[in-house]
């Protein structure tokens, strides 16, 4: 699945002379005259100047003014709730699209690889989000494949409208930078270089073909399915095999499992419309966390002694529970930390050669707390929980004694 972001427009405006009764404005007049003083006025752009007045101070001086240290009488407040609950029920729509019980719909992938004809796999560019736990998943199949110098990247980050944007130069690693195939501003230019344009949502990861100015493929199973197996004549490390044939069926059953229940689970709490929704979606995501950790008690991994893809797509919506979902989106029955199977499950993965690589945890706390307005208004970031440090995440995890396997090998 993709990871996508809505502008959040149009907001409702509510005029300072106005009240909302039922999701309808009605003119309302001022009855009390209030004579406000302001400071003087100063054209020193100088935030120490006195005389240069703070919008916030000047709030606060007239609240005071007009109901000293008592709180606003109950029909301001009613009103500013009724108004932001509308904006939200507005921003939300936009957002997160739900179905009639106010429960999160994910739309599906637009551009799907299997009806693509790949001409040229030496043309492909990955264009990806650090927040976003569906690029994450290419992004680790690319680095335990040895396909970073076959398969570019360029890494996006969500402005403050949400949509991905190219706009901070290049820095170490993977971090978020310029468009390095196409020299766009937005991934939405990206899409909308394809033939025929584009108008619908532009998300990441996206498989783009240079060659053809082409997206090959928006859906990020599609895509590591792919790089496991598709482009093994260009890969460092071919013999790497993270779906075989003889476990396909297990992969596919676990997908089954922690898709709707997990890695969508914690989006169907986070963008619950409705008490019923979120009550439904919370308690099929912990249920399904309680299933995993008895699982994982006796299984180094979800089909055995082997890392296939289905691990992968748990581990990126694992790395960010703790750090996201338990707070923001509401999945606080319990902490991953909680989960001692869970969590040494995913130290396992975090330590594998170039896994912790591919995870920036200040772009994905940025991604989330400060971008998803909706969810939280004040754009305040938390402090990363510490057992979410990398020092904690490098701590032995003790799951050698499930599994005979030869560890995972990267070249």
């Amino acid at each position: 699945m993709p990871c996508y972001a809505s502008s959040f427009y149009p907001y409702l405006v509510t005029p300072p002379s106005t009240v909302v009764y039922g999701g309808s404005y009605h003119p309302r007049p001022i009855k009390r005259h209030v004579t406000i003083l302001f400071p003087k006025m100063s054209l020193n752009n100088n935030n120490n100047n006195p005389s240069n007045p703070n919008p916030s101070s000047m709030l606060t001086s007239l609240t005071k003014l007009l109901w000293g240290q008592s709180l606003p009488p109950g029909l301001l407040v009613s009103t500013a709730r009724a108004t932001w609950n509308a904006t939200w029920r507005l921003m939300m729509s936009q957002l997160a699209p739900s179905d009639p019980s106010g429960g999160y719909a994910r739309p599906a992938s637009k551009f799907r690889l299997p009806q693509k004809n790949i001409s040229s796999p030496t043309a492909l560019h990955l264009y990806v989000g650090l927040p976003c736990p569906w690029a994450h998943r290419t992004l680790i199949v690319r680095a335990l494949k040895g396909l970073e110098d076959a398969v570019p990247v360029s890494v996006a980050s969500p402005g403050q409208d949400g949509s991905w944007e190219f706009k901070r130069a290049n820095g170490p690693g993977l971090s978020p930078g310029l468009d390095k195939a196409n020299g766009c501003r937005t991934l939405r230019e990206v899409y909308g270089m394809r033939k025929g344009g584009y108008d619908g949502r532009a998300t990441v990861p996206m498989l783009w073909d240079k060659d053809s100015k082409e997206v090959l493929c928006n859906e990020s199973y599609d895509i590591i399915e792919f790089f496991n197996s598709g482009l093994n004549g260009l890969a460092r490390n071919p013999g790497l095999d993270l779906s075989p044939p003889e476990l396909k069926g297990k992969i596919e059953e676990w997908y089954r499992v922690i898709y709707p229940n997990v890695n969508n689970g914690v989006y169907r709490c986070g963008f619950a419309q409705t008490q019923e929704a979120y009550d439904r979606a919370v308690n099929e995501l912990f249920g399904t966390l309680d299933k995993l950790e008895d699982h994982l008690s006796i299984s180094r991994y979800l089909c055995g002694d082997k890392l296939t893809l289905v691990d992968i797509c748990l581990f990126t919506t694992l790395i960010r529970f703790d750090v996201a979902y338990n707070v923001l989106f509401k999945c606080t029955k319990k902490k991953l930390c909680e989960y001692p199977n869970l969590h040494a499950y995913m130290r396992d993965i975090y330590q594998m050669p170039k896994v912790a690589e591919t995870c920036n945890f200040s772009e994905i706390m940025d991604g989330y707390y400060k971008i998803l307005f909706p969810l939280n208004p004040g754009s305040i970031r938390p402090i990363m929980p510490s057992t979410s440090e990398h020092e904690i995440l490098c701590r032995p995890h003790g799951r050698e004694s499930l599994s005979a396997a030869i560890p995972v090998s990267v070249k």
